[in-house]
Order: C-alpha cells, then structure tokens, then sequence
C-alpha cells in the first residue's frame, strides 16, 4: 500500500523547499529566480533585520514589482521559511564514531550557534511546525548519526535532537540580547551591569544574589558586557554531561 501523503498535494511551500514546484502558470520572468528573491530577502535580513522584510522591498531590490514575487513565492510568510533553510547551509559532517558521540554533538552545537550569530533574525521567525527542509533535515540527521555509537532508543536521541535544539537557540538569543543592551558606549559608560546591581541587590533582599554580586560574578568584563565563548561552553558542558550519564543509565553502567 502506497503512503497516503505521498499520493496527496504537498503544500505550496514545502514544494518550493524541495525544488518540485515550478513557477506560477503566468511564466517566470526573465533573469527572476526564486534563489534570487530569496538571496534578496537575506541581505536585507542580515544588513537591516526582520523587520525589514517585505515582498515591496524585496521586489525593489531585485528590480520587480511586488506582483511579480508572487509568481514565485505565495507569500511573506512561506518567504521566510525559504530564508531560513537557505541561511542553514550544510550541516557539519558528523566526527569519526571512533571519537565518540560527545565530540559530534560539540560541534553541530557551535556550528548551529554560529548559523544563529551570523543570521540573528533566524530567532524571530515563529516557529510553526516540525523542520522540513532539506538543509533543516541534514541538521538533524547529522545530530542523530553523531549519535549512533550509542545504544539509545531512536525516540531518546530525537529527544536530545530537541534538547540541544532548543539549549542553542536560548544560547544564541542571550547572546544577541546581551550585545544589544551594550551596544550604546555612552549609556554603558554611565552605568554597567554590575554596578547597578550593586546599587540595587541587597542580602536583606536578594541573599542568594548578593552573594554572586559580592564575589564579582557580574564584573565590567563578564557577563554585563557580552557573552563569551566561555559561557556557551559551561551550558553545553553540563548538557553534554546529562547526555552522558543519560547514556551510562540505559547502558547499566555505574557513575564514574
């Protein structure tokens, strides 16, 4: 028996993810490409933000009006879809299994970050539904094949797919929050982070965070100022580490 979707209409964008849609019935026109718009819609993502996204200035910038995108593309909507599949780029390679899976999964965490980094607007877009783009979909098979050494069940590795997922976007949104609030020199010559919170955490109050305040954890040079490698680091250690004894638990293996 044939699978049922495989029979039905697939939505407008998912074709135009997978290439299987052609352009509309009125014919594309000439030296117009969906890559093109598309790699427009990029640019203005990455020079000026989401926000300045939209099908008038898109089709300005490739030299169209904005009825002419429609003949490619449906909407704004399944516009940035595209976007972001296409900023995805090809995921990592996974490590050689004899490495071990920990090294597989550090690297399509800093590779994912650096997708993020490069193009922050990714984190604006509402998530909808599950990936189903081509280069979404190499993502998570990298991380499940980076998997494979271990004996998990297929369900437990989506699940950490999900996990890592999830731990990278936060990672990448703090990180884009935190360089926003310092990006004004003159108001963070006038007050910065920790000494505000010296002005305002007392041990009366905020015991527990007089105490980090006390011992210089949020210094002019730490966690005030930006975020650094280093924080990315510790996050992903200790996720890597639940991971670890994650598998040592299904394996019957004691805790070192």
């Amino acid at each position: 028996m044939h699978d049922e979707a495989q029979n039905s209409a697939l939505p407008t964008v998912i074709e135009l993810l997978w290439g299987n849609r052609p352009p509309s019935r009125r014919g594309p026109r000439p030296g117009l490409s969906l890559e093109r718009i598309v790699g427009a819609a990029i640019e203005l993502a990455d020079a000026h933000g989401l926000a300045a996204v939209s099908m008038n200035r898109v089709a300005e910038r490739v030299g169209v009006t904005p009825m002419a995108l429609y003949r490619y593309v449906r909407s704004k909507d399944d516009l940035l879809l595209l976007m972001s599949d296409a900023v995805s780029g090809n995921a990592p390679e996974p490590a050689d299994p004899a490495k071990g899976w920990r090294i597989g999964l550090e690297t399509w965490s800093r590779r994912y970050l650096a997708v993020l980094t490069a193009h922050p607007w990714m984190l604006e877009i509402a998530v909808e539904g599950p990936p189903l783009g081509p280069n979404q979909l190499d993502w998570m098979d990298s991380l499940l094949r980076a998997l494979s050494p271990t004996t998990l069940p297929e369900e437990t590795k989506v699940g950490i797919l999900m996990l890592l997922n999830n731990f990278v976007c936060g990672e990448a949104k703090t990180a884009a929050g935190l360089s926003q609030a310092s990006a004004d020199p003159e108001e963070q010559a006038r007050f910065s982070y920790g000494q505000l919170l010296r002005r305002f955490v007392t041990p009366q109050r905020y015991p527990a965070l007089h105490a980090a305040v006390t011992a210089g954890v949020f210094t002019d040079n730490g966690t005030a100022t930006g975020y650094t490698d280093a924080d990315f680091s510790f996050g992903l250690g200790c996720v890597l580490d639940g991971v670890e004894q994650l598998i040592r638990d299904h394996d019957g293996e004691p805790s070192p």
